[in-house]
């Protein structure tokens, strides 16, 4: 792979914000990865690059998995991804705004072993509830200053 500058990759497939993250990073001068598979079309945008991968089920996560790298920031609802993002050194933020780190993951990882386990015993679980404007505002308000903070860290 060739040497690149952090970029923002996004696990696009379900990702609710594309616009946010694509604005905030157009502000800031940083590239976009959008990753998803060929059941999802993205419209091509400027400081956009859109991977189409297969539609198997980790096909996405899998890319994303083998092409980042430290001081990326990883945008996934997916535990396992975010995980991975953090053993590289890369910042994982959810699409809501949080921010996963050494604290919180295992927890998260525990969680969602749990509530896959009720589920395979037949328990029936909720989603997630439907994104707010709000939702919106705090996920742009946390890239904003994650950017923010590389922006002023960053080398000259």
């Amino acid at each position: 792979m060739k040497c690149r500058k952090p970029c923002i990759i996004v696990d696009a497939d379900a990702c609710p914000v594309k616009q946010e993250i694509i604005a905030c990073a157009s502000r800031f001068g940083v590239q976009v990865m959008m990753v998803a598979s060929y059941a999802h079309r993205i419209a091509p945008t400027e400081g956009v690059q859109i991977i189409q991968v297969d539609a198997s089920d980790q096909a996405a996560d899998l890319y994303i998995a083998n092409h980042m790298m430290r001081g990326d920031i990883i945008i996934t609802q997916d535990f396992g991804v975010a995980a991975l993002a953090l053993a590289k050194g890369a910042i994982a933020l959810s699409f809501r705004g949080q921010q996963y780190t050494e604290d919180n993951i295992d927890y998260l990882l525990a969680s969602r072993h749990e509530l896959s386990r009720a589920r395979r015993g037949g328990a029936r679980t909720k989603g997630p509830r439907a994104m707010s404007a709000q939702d919106r505002e705090i996920f742009l308000h946390h890239l904003t200053k994650i950017l923010q903070e590389q922006q002023e860290n960053r080398p000259c």
